[in-house]
């Protein structure tokens, strides 16, 4: 098993291993102690996952409610908010209990985003049970909630107290899912170089696969340790979100987030290379690394289209858009481009 320590706000380990599951409740019990236990998730996970993390947590004495809601970004909406914060409400928890966010991103962001607000903020111990969940959303504190305006424009910072990832749900995702997963380690691929870069480009495995999310989570640690707030270098996570979140709104979240990424780092590396950012050789070992799992990364927009959407989204600052562009394989840096220069910056 390995174990990343992250010092935010609050100190919290990450554990990646496999076949831990059955013993969420004796790792939740070394961090926390007994109390009311509200697992949240959602019904595809819950028909997989649900029953040996309940056992697991009563079986060291938690007691366990569990909220069940319908699987897919269109439950990332205010309304399932309110619903779970009731939840917890009626189920009786109090300051010093529990959330539990067994799930993917979607079921992260609700979780933890109920959790900050609800009493003034619980704890909170995030269980990500997708390749997307476990190399991006449980780490790092960022929860949020979709607006019909944009994506994640409702939310709060709220580290977890603890994450736990068994590689062995990595099993149960379809090839849609994976490929979500892997948009968010093409963008630590991108920012970081190295042996990120290596993994990806070499090919994942089975045996190689938790070494993958390791690596990309000592990334995101890093980051987050200097910026937890997104004042400055955090922003660099960002990379591909800009015009990936304004894809997935265009599409009214069809294209799944990591797949939204991916065109996103697509759109960007080819704004870069026009604009003498990027190198043509670097430009076309991204697109071969794209290329290589089977992503597709064309856009169905018009520039016109991506750039009224991301003036519509959470990173518009005054009269500027905080982009990350790509200066080689290993160098990303923030880019402040106004407003009315968005199209024109993807065009020329």
């Amino acid at each position: 098993m390995s174990t990343i320590t992250v010092n935010a706000s609050r100190s919290y380990q990450v554990l990646i291993g496999e076949g831990t599951l059955q013993q969420v409740g004796a790792q939740i019990k070394a961090i926390k102690p007994l109390c009311k236990a509200a697992i949240v998730t959602d019904d595809k996970v819950a028909n997989l996952y649900l029953e040996p993390v309940r056992a697991s947590l009563e079986e060291q004495g938690y007691a366990v409610s569990v909220y069940v809601f319908p699987n897919g970004e269109t439950s990332k909406s205010v309304t399932t908010y309110i619903d779970i914060v009731e939840f917890l409400s009626r189920s009786g928890l109090h300051r010093e209990d529990l959330v539990v966010a067994l799930g993917g991103g979607v079921v992260g962001d609700m979780a933890g985003f109920a959790a900050g607000t609800y009493m003034r903020g619980i704890d909170c111990v995030q269980i990500p049970t997708t390749l997307l969940a476990a190399v991006d959303s449980s780490v790092g504190g960022k929860t949020g909630v979709n607006l019909e305006s944009g994506k994640n424009l409702l939310g709060v910072f709220h580290q977890p107290i603890g994450v736990l990832f068994d590689k062995n749900t990595l099993s149960t995702l379809d090839q849609t899912e994976m490929l979500a997963g892997l948009g968010e380690c093409v963008k630590y691929a991108v920012l970081e170089g190295g042996e990120l870069w290596d993994i990806m480009n070499d090919g994942i495995t089975n045996e190689n696969i938790a070494r993958l999310v390791t690596l990309s989570v000592a990334s995101k640690k890093r980051i987050v340790e200097a910026d937890e707030r997104e004042g400055g270098i955090r922003k660099l996570l960002n990379l591909g979100h800009t015009f990936g979140h304004a894809i997935e709104t265009l599409s009214a979240y069809r294209v799944p987030h990591g797949i939204a990424v991916v065109k996103g780092i697509a759109l960007m590396a080819k704004a870069c290379v026009k604009r003498d950012i990027l190198c043509a050789s670097d430009y076309r070992l991204i697109i071969h690394l794209v290329e290589q799992y089977g992503f597709d990364y064309s856009c169905p927009y018009t520039a016109e289209e991506l750039a009224k959407a991301v003036v519509s989204d959470k990173k518009a600052d005054k009269e500027d858009i905080d982009m990350v562009v790509i200066r080689k394989i290993g160098d990303c840096a923030r880019k402040k481009v106004p407003i009315n220069k968005i199209e024109e910056f993807l065009t020329c």
